[in-house]
């Protein structure tokens, strides 16, 4: 099992590593593995649900705790980057047709995939492209 401070320090240790300017924080309301808000810049995270998904999911992806959530976390990361690079209209969510609520969301989270793969290390490549199709699967059943 990951405890919080591991998961954080993992969280910590990768987004210094990269030199990102994002808090992270945990939070056990998070319905969500880990997530990403744009209005504070922080990862939130909450270590059950980081639990429950690492036995869902690591049968097929086969690595590490550290390495999952890392994997995790390149996603998430990949939002910063999106909004970074991208500035969505988010009142789009807030206020726009459940159609346009839904083509903006599906741009942001392949946005967020493909920027969030820019960070990826080279032997973590495969598992994170299989993570996302496992994703991608998940949400289209």
């Amino acid at each position: 099992m990951l405890y919080i401070w591991n998961i954080q320090e993992i969280i910590n240790a990768t987004l210094q590593k990269h030199n990102l300017d994002i808090l992270c924080e945990f939070d056990n309301q998070l319905s969500a593995p880990m997530s990403y808000n744009v209005s504070t810049r922080t990862i939130k995270f909450n270590y059950l649900k980081v639990n429950g998904y690492k036995a869902k999911v690591n049968y097929k992806l086969r690595e590490s705790d550290e390495n999952l959530i890392k994997l995790l976390l390149y996603h998430e990361i990949g939002y910063y980057l999106d909004f970074k690079k991208n500035k969505h209209d988010v009142r789009t969510l807030l206020y726009g047709e459940d159609i346009e609520k839904e083509e903006l969301m599906r741009v942001i989270e392949k946005n967020a995939w493909q920027y969030g793969r820019t960070l990826v290390p080279h032997d973590l490549l495969d598992s994170y492209d299989l993570l996302q199709e496992l994703e991608q699967s998940s949400q289209s059943s």
